[in-house]
């Protein structure tokens, strides 16, 4: 398995998988798909992984870092969109994938790395903890506009 960066060819996968992360997710047009792949690609903040077997993507997640001025101007990084393949989970797809991300956070000198999830989606959140993540030091708070 390898852990890159997710390049266009991938993005009709990609799209699958946000599917599997939510239904919500089905239907994107592929103009509009390209228009956003476009913008992200010219923020060097931004990146999205991709965890690869024989050349096809089977999980992913994204990458933000976040200039800020505490904690002496370090960043902040932020996962997003963690979907691994449902016919991959529990064979260590999103420990590596994960541990990728991290790595590259702390590699451009954030001081934390922080990521949410469904509320409901308790096996997600074991799975977090189980890397590390805690769930105990702070609360997110978000307000949807849908």
């Amino acid at each position: 398995m390898e852990i890159k960066k997710i390049t266009e060819k991938d993005l009709d996968k990609l799209m699958d998988l946000y599917v599997q992360l939510s239904p919500v997710n089905k239907g994107l047009p592929a103009q509009t798909r390209d228009e956003i792949w476009a913008q992200i690609q010219k923020d060097d903040k931004i990146t999205y992984l991709g965890a690869y077997e024989n050349n096809q993507l089977i999980a992913t997640c994204f990458l933000a870092i976040i200039p800020n001025f505490s904690n002496h101007g370090r960043s902040i990084g932020y996962i997003e969109n963690v979907v691994t393949d449902e016919k991959w989970r529990g064979k260590g797809v999103g420990t590596k994938l994960l541990n990728e991300a991290v790595a590259m956070a702390k590699a451009q000198n954030c001081y934390k790395v922080f990521l949410e999830s469904g509320i409901t989606r308790t096996g997600a959140h074991e799975f977090y903890k189980s890397l590390g993540f805690d769930d105990t030091r702070k609360k997110a708070f978000n307000i949807r506009f849908e």
